[in-house]
């Protein structure tokens, strides 16, 4: 079936998803109720054409998606702070707080597995005295799984990630839901899969798997050019992945599904099975920026029109999300 083209991601007590230039957070408050906040976010993409070139729009997409990512978080975050926080977190200094979480964010992702997988099979290397590229390569690699792989199963154990990784499922099973062709409701959501191939944990296993056949043909001698390099790759290897997923997401061939299949493994671990209160939270933000009936029946499904008023869950509207109205800068 036809790509839905709705992607997005679990927030705090919350879902994420975005169709086109139309984001959507649907967060369960503490007292229980579902709030919608919605806002057009403007693709930085659909800022020039070479944006949308091949590769390159990988790259800004994926700064796109960061800054998307961290302001519906701040504003999921907000319905569970104190007001002395809210207060403190108010005001101009929000962007730049933004701005520099993301900067860090980036600088710390590429330190740890980008940098640091480097320096430690280089020494591994002297100790057994080889100096094959290419075994170098695939130590550094393994590193890098190791790394992000550990990292992940340490932080799943913690009860609030636990449960983001609960609506990340939520999330999944939504779009899966929709694009297998069956109505929107919480029964057929949680008989969905949690896995899908326009996932952002498949990204970045994508973009560990890129770097390992990068650096393996792309040979330096000297190991500050090769500290230097691994820096520079990274937007190109990024934008490759970015390729790779779209496709692999889009594709109906077996090869899609082999290639794809190492992204879904790992999602064993960031995606969890929510519970039906954690579908009905997907299934509003989902319905605040998508008319999945209109989809399906573009698909030849038929599908019966909703019942008016609809009963549970009780769901409290936001006009928009804080922030830029118009577009993001």
């Amino acid at each position: 079936m036809k790509s839905s083209g709705i992607g997005g991601q679990a927030v705090i007590e919350g879902v994420m998803m975005r169709h086109k230039n139309d984001v959507a957070v649907a967060v369960r408050r503490p007292d229980g109720v579902i709030q919608v906040g919605r806002q057009q976010f403007v693709n930085l993409t659909e800022k020039s054409k070479i944006f949308k070139w091949p590769v390159i729009r990988g790259v800004v997409s994926f700064i796109s998606s960061l800054i998307i990512g961290i302001k519906t978080l701040t504003y999921s975050a907000s319905f569970f702070e104190t007001e002395e926080e809210k207060e403190k977190d108010s005001g101009k200094g929000e962007n730049a707080m933004m701005f520099g979480t993301i900067a860090i964010s980036l600088i710390f992702a590429i330190a740890i597995f980008f940098v640091l997988p480097y320096f430690v099979s280089s020494w591994i290397m002297k100790l057994t005295g080889s100096t094959s590229q290419v075994l170098l390569a695939v130590i550094e690699g393994v590193l890098k799984l190791g790394i992000f792989i550990g990292y992940i199963a340490a932080i799943s154990l913690m009860k609030d990630i636990k449960r983001t990784f609960m609506y990340h499922g939520a999330e999944h099973k939504c779009i899966n839901c929709i694009e297998s062709g069956k109505e929107l409701n919480v029964d057929n959501v949680m008989k969905s899969s949690k896995e899908h191939r326009r996932c952002g944990t498949s990204f970045v296993v994508f973009v560990l798997v890129i770097s390992i056949i990068f650096f393996m043909f792309i040979r330096v001698s000297h190991p500050v050019l090769r500290i230097v390099l691994r820096l520079v790759l990274v937007p190109v290897i990024a934008g490759v992945s970015y390729e790779f997923i779209q496709w692999a997401g889009n594709s109906d061939s077996k090869a899609a599904a082999i290639l794809a299949r190492p992204g879904l493994w790992m999602q064993a671990l960031t995606t969890k099975e929510p519970d039906r209160s954690m579908a009905e939270v997907a299934i509003a933000s989902v319905e605040a920026v998508f008319d999945w009936r209109a989809y399906l029946r573009e698909q030849g499904i038929d599908v019966p029109d909703p019942v008016q008023p609809e009963p549970e869950p009780e769901q409290a509207e936001s006009p928009e999300l804080e922030g830029d109205q118009s577009e993001l800068s």
